[in-house]
């Protein structure tokens, strides 16, 4: 009987209470949820939810804008010699204007030679010739642009036949059997660029404690290495291009190697949103203004500026004049990618102590016997 009490004590259940208990009964203010929500995995996955979509939409309207509707703008084309009648040229010019929506930069020359180093130099895309009886010669250039050559070789016959002049086409400079369209050079410079700054977000990600000088001697390593597949791959596996291989493997390894080192600046100095500045430099801006998939006077005049000083233009200059015009190297392509590397490797070793890698030196140390 004894024992009772304390057994009907401890069944007893304390009394219900209709008051709150801390904070998980009190109202919760919007401060309250904002701050759940911003400490929470939500918000991150929130943010690239939105990034995600806005790049979709910047990634298709940039290349939309810059290649869907190609328009000359001032095209560079070498005359040669005097027309027997200055009406025979005018009016040939005028209806060449006319059917491409673009005015012709005209560059005279004195002999045919002249006008051929010209398209050798990449000053010119065209040579027009007008002379009666044979009416007009037409020398296009499909290395120098197969996009602008292919304009010109359509609107030239349809130009003559309108005003009563013979037109003559035919091609000085044709592309690699493998490669009809021109766009082989493009692929291969946007593989270098892409799997590039990839390679860069995956050492970030999976060789994290590698200190600067090593994580630089490694994207060295890939960038050597990636270029050298990927000129094998198109020259002696597929045959597309017929490259001057040492130079072309050098141009797509700095690629690689500039690449890699613009995102892991961008990573030194803002960390985990790294990718925007880096995906917005060299895929949204850099590769529909570099000439590439279309010649730079197709472009919109201000990609067709810009395009010139980025990486993803550079290297498509420099592999374009190396495969097709190897005896008039350009110097400007191999400074605008040499720039941004230095710049790239400059900004992440002086602020390397703010990458989000490398081993922890004054732990290792401390940790040491002795």
């Amino acid at each position: 009987m004894s024992e009772e009490p304390e057994w009907s004590e401890r069944r007893a259940d304390p009394e219900p209470s209709n008051r709150p208990h801390g904070r998980h009964g009190a109202r919760r203010t919007p401060g309250d949820l904002w701050r759940d929500f911003k400490n929470s995995p939500f918000l991150p996955a929130t943010v690239l939810v939105l990034i995600v979509s806005a790049g979709a939409g910047l990634f298709a309207g940039s290349y939309t804008y810059a290649m869907a509707n190609p328009t000359p703008h001032h095209l560079p084309v070498a005359v040669v010699g005097k027309p027997q009648s200055a009406q025979d040229r005018s009016a040939f010019v005028a209806g060449m204007e006319k059917a491409l929506g673009s005015s012709l930069r005209l560059r005279h020359y004195d002999s045919r030679r002249q006008a051929e180093q010209a398209i050798e130099a990449q000053q010119v895309f065209a040579i027009m010739r007008v002379e009666q009886p044979k009416g007009v010669e037409l020398d296009i250039s499909s290395a120098s642009g197969a996009s602008v050559a292919q304009l010109l070789q359509q609107a030239g016959p349809q130009v003559g036949k309108k005003i009563g002049v013979p037109v003559r086409v035919k091609d000085l400079k044709p592309l690699d059997k493998g490669d009809p369209r021109g766009l082989a050079i493009f692929y291969i410079s946007l593989a270098a660029v892409i799997i590039g700054f990839i390679g860069a977000i995956q050492m970030s990600v999976h060789a994290r404690r590698l200190n600067p000088p090593e994580r630089i001697a490694f994207t060295l390593a890939y960038a050597l290495l990636g270029g050298f597949v990927i000129a094998a791959v198109v020259d002696w596996g597929l045959g597309a291009l017929n490259l001057p291989f040492a130079h072309s493997w050098l141009i797509l390894a700095l690629t690689m190697f500039t690449s890699g080192m613009v995102f892991t600046m961008f990573n030194t100095l803002i960390g985990r949103w790294a990718m925007l500045p880096t995906w917005g430099v060299m895929v949204l801006l850099g590769n529909p203004s570099s000439g590439g998939a279309v010649s730079w006077p197709l472009l919109p005049s201000a990609l067709g500026e810009i395009g010139r000083w980025l990486p993803p233009g550079a290297s498509v200059n420099a592999q374009h004049t190396a495969v097709y015009f190897p005896e008039h190297q350009l110097l400007q392509p191999y400074l605008v990618l040499a720039a941004w590397a230095l710049v790239s490797c400059a900004v992440f070793w002086i602020w390397r102590h703010r990458h989000p890698g490398g081993r922890d030196r004054t732990a290792a140390h401390a940790a040491a016997p002795g």
